[in-house]
């Protein structure tokens, strides 16, 4: 009995000998007879070096552009606006054509300082360009530098210069031009009449040679003038003039110094007037236009007017004082060449006045209706 006793005890501190191994160091947790074994000493962990921190990087002459910050709440690289350190941000060196949500200006499109100027002036809402009030300011001076003239010396690049401006308007041109040549066909009185000019010059300053007339077969001319002029431009498109007239018919002949003018009038209509003062005393005038109304291409209408006028009776010119006379004239051309065109048409001439009551004194009739048939020429 009492060797079972003791089997049952050993097997019972056998099975209690792994509690007895763990820490019962809290209240209530120790039981009665038993010690705790010694703490074991503790062991000095080595600290663990902490890694350098990293410099930041030297700025370049051009900063980057920043990095856009978001906000996402799972984002483990991005910081929070509040976060960002705005001290390392140089903000001076930025490019406005590199920040954020801005094209960069593509190569060779830089922009220049008026450029600059006018994107400033814009984005304070100032006006520019033809927005602005109109005014009487100068027009800037001409640029005075050449870029030629670091290459070629000063006395080629005058000649060269020279040579410009006359072959880009200052050249000398001629030209002879009849306006009419043409047949006149009355009534048994068969005629022929003239009305020409040829001038040499340039865009400014011309020599002018005008000549018209008229005459009846068997009866020779009864009219015959040639004036000669200096032509100065006054515009664009008129010219002043000035010289001498005379005539060779009627006789007696006259001399008469002239003033006059010739041009293109608005809408396209040829105008010339003219004031003569005879060595005699006497003042005569003439007016007169024609318009080229265009049906074609080739083929041109001309009306045309003109009208004479005298100051006071020229008896022996068989000339009356106010309206001496006026030829209204009708003339259809076609154009084979710009330089030749050949043209048909009618004309009728009146006597007014004082010179009608010498046409009628001299058995004449003071109006007369002709058809026409002629050449326009120029060359």
């Amino acid at each position: 009995m009492s060797r079972v006793l003791t089997i049952a005890v050993a097997a019972v501190a056998v099975a209690a000998s792994p509690a007895l191994a763990q820490d019962h160091s809290m209240p209530g947790m120790m039981m009665p007879g038993m010690k705790m074994p010694p703490a074991r000493p503790s062991v000095a962990k080595p600290p663990v070096a902490k890694p350098a921190a990293k410099k930041p990087p030297a700025k370049s002459p051009i900063a980057k552009p920043a990095r856009r910050v978001t906000t996402k709440p799972n984002s483990t690289t991005d910081q929070p606006m509040a976060q960002m350190d705005h001290g390392a941000m140089d903000h001076g060196a930025m490019d406005p054509g590199t920040m954020p949500g801005k094209e960069a200006p593509r190569s060779g499109m830089a922009m220049g300082a008026g450029d600059q100027d006018q994107a400033m002036a814009m984005s304070i809402g100032a006006k520019t360009g033809t927005a602005l009030a109109a005014g009487d300011a100068p027009a800037p001076m001409p640029p005075a530098d050449h870029y030629a003239d670091r290459f070629y010396p000063a006395d080629a690049m005058t000649e060269a210069r020279e040579e410009m401006m006359r072959e880009q308007g200052g050249q000398r041109f001629a030209k002879v031009m009849f306006n009419l040549a043409e047949l006149q066909v009355r009534n048994g009185h068969d005629g022929y009449r003239w009305d020409g000019e040829a001038w040499f010059g340039g865009d400014l300053d011309r020599l002018v040679l005008k000549t018209e007339g008229e005459g009846a077969f068997n009866k020779g001319v009864e009219s015959a003038e040639l004036q000669a002029l200096y032509s100065r431009a006054i515009g664009p498109y008129f010219n002043l003039q000035a010289g001498v007239r005379h005539d060779f018919q009627p006789s007696p002949t006259r001399t008469y110094a002239t003033v006059g003018f010739e041009g293109l009038a608005p809408y396209m209509f040829d105008l010339e007037g003219a004031a003569f003062l005879s060595d005699r005393g006497d003042v005569l005038g003439r007016l007169e236009g024609y318009y080229d109304q265009r049906l074609t291409q080739r083929l041109i209408l001309q009306p045309r007017v003109e009208l004479n006028l005298a100051a006071q009776d020229v008896p022996e010119n068989r000339y009356g004082a106010g309206l001496v006379d006026a030829e209204l004239g009708l003339r259809l051309r076609y154009e084979i060449s710009r330089e030749f065109a050949p043209y048909v048409g009618v004309s009728y001439q009146a006597k007014v006045g004082r010179t009608a009551d010498f046409a009628r004194a001299d058995g004449e009739d003071p109006t007369t209706t002709s058809f026409v048939a002629g050449v326009h020429f120029w060359f």
